[in-house]
């Protein structure tokens, strides 16, 4: 086979009658390109790929693709025929990376309902909080949230089930107690239609409470078969000619799956190249090598931070890792150095990432092999099922090589954030969704990220809006004024600071517990300064939050 030029290679592999054939469909009053061949919904694709090779493998445990099935059969069948849980209605996850996560998932999509994921992390006023705003039918919880959800006010209409609880649960019943009661039965309900809902992930905006991220099963499976024609066309442009290889792959599952990171990128994406699935109870980067060397892994999906520890393990040559052929990125952009170490730490593995969000369902642009080794800063070329452009403050298309926000549209947008038309109509302008990121495109059509317009910081690809975390700080009674940004920091890429003003009595380490009582651990500020005087403002009356972090990073490189 002779190598390809990109228009080639997409032009083979998405025109009429090719494998990814696109078509231009409307839903939700949106028009965009779809992929033709896709699977009809979440539900199909588990059904058409349910074998009997190795899926899921956790400690001891194992499953295959069919076994997985019969599994979630067995859940979906509790839930439609217990619970009385109908096509639409809310059925919540948290819980660490446990396989009844995925089986949990599979059953719930599978039956027409929507899949809400929970942060693991949230504390008790979170996780309240997300429970009441999607009106939970079912909760599913492992022991840790189990005992967070206790001191929450009681939430009506829910029904808990608990999964691997160490003690008999105050509220709900055991899952595997109320398995033993349903026998080997076909999954309930109909197939869901393309565009009906899927999935609800919250997303911490710059203010207020989190979001609820709400997408079909189309938008979905396009992030799935983007992928998957992207790694096509690098193929043909190579001249590789795609065989079936020697020995199952394998993925190392490390990010959480209330992540789409971890749930489209790691796991979603194992059904239709019948990859196994491979987790462990949280993230060790000694402990990830050897499962990698163990289990033969050949791909490795996760934030900067994760990756950059695993380039450090690897360096200490203690384990074989030559068996990964990729190690991608997600959820914050790696140092240019680290998508150099990957390239030469893991033998054959090369290295790439991509810009996508959770209102996107992870996909954006991509880039990877020897494109991402050339230019390490840029976060890759827009996928087929998506445009983007780049404006200026007034709307207007900004000229090639210009920075502007980034607008984004596409078969893999999410329809709009749970029961906030008013937020959505600031979000959406004739159909482009505005990301709050800052960019440039360059004369290839590569994306650069260089900036954002939202108060957001992003720790270790954990997003966290400040005006969550100065609401919490606000709540203490010696404090009056909080400002909340980003500090830099070399593994996670950033940290969260605060300077914050208040009475004479305020302490910094009895402020930072009272909030880590309100906030998910990553959300608590690592670094809190007292501020003797009143914040400074501008103008406009509005906290000077420019002069606050550049103040405090000022005084913080000076300690060091």
């Amino acid at each position: 086979m002779t190598d390809m030029t990109r228009q080639q290679a997409i032009a083979a592999l998405t025109g009429p009658g090719a494998p990814y054939e696109l078509e231009t469909i409307t839903a939700h009053g949106r028009t965009f390109r779809s992929f033709k061949t896709a699977p009809p919904s979440l539900r199909a694709l588990f059904a058409d790929t349910a074998t009997d090779r190795p899926f899921i493998a956790y400690e001891d445990e194992r499953l295959t693709f069919a076994e997985a099935w019969r599994q979630a059969s067995r859940i979906g069948h509790l839930l439609v025929h217990r619970f009385g849980v109908r096509a639409g209605d809310r059925v919540a996850i948290s819980m660490r990376n446990y396989p009844e996560w995925v089986l949990a998932f599979t059953a719930i999509t599978s039956i027409g309902a929507i899949a809400v994921a929970m942060n693991a992390l949230w504390q008790s006023d979170e996780l309240g909080y997300a429970l009441t705003d999607c009106g939970a039918k079912v909760l599913f919880a492992d022991q840790e949230r189990l005992e967070r959800l206790a001191t929450c006010a009681p939430i009506t209409g829910l029904t808990v089930v608990a999964v691997r609880a160490t003690r008999p649960p105050t509220r709900g019943a055991p899952l595997d107690d109320l398995l033993a009661e349903v026998g080997d039965v076909p999954m309930p309900g109909n197939d869901p239609a393309p565009d009906d809902a899927a999935t609800i992930f919250y997303t911490s905006g710059s203010t207020g409470h989190p979001k609820g991220v709400v997408s079909t099963h189309r938008n979905v499976l396009s992030t799935l078969m983007s992928w998957e024609v992207d790694m096509r066309i690098g193929e043909l442009m190579l001249g590789i000619v795609a065989i079936a290889p020697t020995a199952q792959p394998g993925t190392l599952l490390a990010v959480p799956l209330f992540h789409v990171t971890g749930s489209h990128a790691v796991f979603l994406s194992c059904y239709r190249a019948q990859r196994r699935l491979v987790g462990m109870y949280r993230w060790d980067a000694a402990a990830a090598a050897a499962l990698i060397a163990r289990e033969r892994l050949t791909s490795f999906v996760a934030p900067a931070a994760m990756t950059g520890d695993l380039v450090a393990v690897a360096k200490a040559k203690r384990h074989d890792l030559s068996s990964l052929i990729s190690v991608g990125g997600g959820g914050a952009p790696r140092a240019p150095e680290q998508v150099r170490q990957i390239g030469a730490s893991f033998g054959g593995a090369m290295p790439n990432t991509g810009w996508g969000m959770t209102e996107t369902n992870a996909i954006g642009t991509g880039i990877g092999g020897p494109d991402y080794l050339t230019r390490p800063a840029s976060s890759g070329r827009c996928s087929l099922v998506l445009d983007i452009k780049i404006v200026d403050e007034a709307g207007i298309t900004v000229t090639q090589g210009q920075r502007g926000e980034l607008l984004v549209r596409g078969a893999s947008v999410f329809t709009g954030y749970w029961n906030l038309p008013e937020v959505n109509a600031r979000a959406f302008e004739d159909g482009w969704f505005r990301t709050g990121d800052v960019a440039l495109l360059d004369d290839e059509g590569f994306l650069f990220i260089v900036d954002r317009i939202k108060d957001l910081i992003i720790r270790g690809g954990e997003n966290i809006g400040c005006g969550q975390v100065e609401a919490a700080l606000l709540l203490h009674p010696d404090v009056a004024e909080a400002a909340v940004y980003a500090v830099p920091d070399a593994r996670l890429g950033e940290e969260v600071g605060a300077t914050v003003h208040g009475s004479a009595s305020l302490d910094v380490e009895a402020l930072r517990a009272f909030v880590s009582g309100h906030l998910a651990r990553f959300e608590v500020p690592r670094y809190i300064l007292k501020s003797s005087a009143p914040l400074p403002r501008t103008p406009s009356g509005k906290i000077h939050k420019r002069q606050i972090r550049a103040e405090a990073l000022a005084g913080l490189d000076a300690v060091k």
